[in-house]
């Protein structure tokens, strides 16, 4: 359900096209009748999967160019137009960044991770049961990137601790916990 408050958006204007992301500048209506500027950085979507080996947790330590530092995270993907469906996209990125295959996959949930400035969406997945397939990163940053297996129990103890701080792979991992536990 979408629920706007009273807020409208009025006008749209693309200001730029940079590959996959737009920028935009939106003009919103608010309650009391005033219009505001936003500007919106628009996003395709994005897939992320929990990967699973039994007790044990697929990472992957990559370089990250907007923080200028590697971290630990789930493997993840934008959608491309070729993709047929979310758990496609979830497929090919696992395999593309960890050399794993699944049969299937469970939805855990879909995030908003920076709604103050985009509208990018992450739906995360949790794989389980994986089978070595054949790797096939893509860019620099997955060709350079660091394939690691974890304890998951270690994995939840890192976010608590503050050790890993991807939005996307906090989320992941504490709610593929809950799932877990739950009977």
């Amino acid at each position: 359900m979408k629920e706007s408050h009273g807020f409208r958006i009025e006008k749209v204007q693309s200001l730029a096209t940079y590959s996959f992301l737009g920028v935009e500048s939106r003009t919103v209506r608010t309650p009391n009748g005033d219009d505001v500027e936003r500007i919106i950085v628009t996003h395709p979507g994005a897939v992320a999967i929990v990967p699973m080996i039994n007790a044990d947790i697929v990472l992957i330590e990559q370089y990250r160019a907007s923080i200028d530092r590697v971290i630990l995270e789930i493997p993840a993907g934008k959608l491309d137009a070729s993709d047929v469906s979310m758990e496609a996209a979830a497929h090919r990125e696992l395999l593309e960044e960890t050399g794993f295959v699944t049969e299937g996959f469970t939805r855990l949930t879909s995030i908003w991770p920076t709604v103050g400035f985009s509208d990018e969406n992450i739906t995360i997945f949790l794989a389980e049961d994986l089978m070595p397939g054949s790797s096939a990163p893509e860019g620099a940053e997955e060709l350079a990137a660091v394939v690691k297996r974890f304890p998951f129990s270690q994995a939840v103890e890192m976010v608590v601790r503050g050790e890993i701080t991807d939005s996307k792979t906090i989320a992941g991992i504490m709610i593929a916990d809950a799932h877990r536990r739950a009977p």
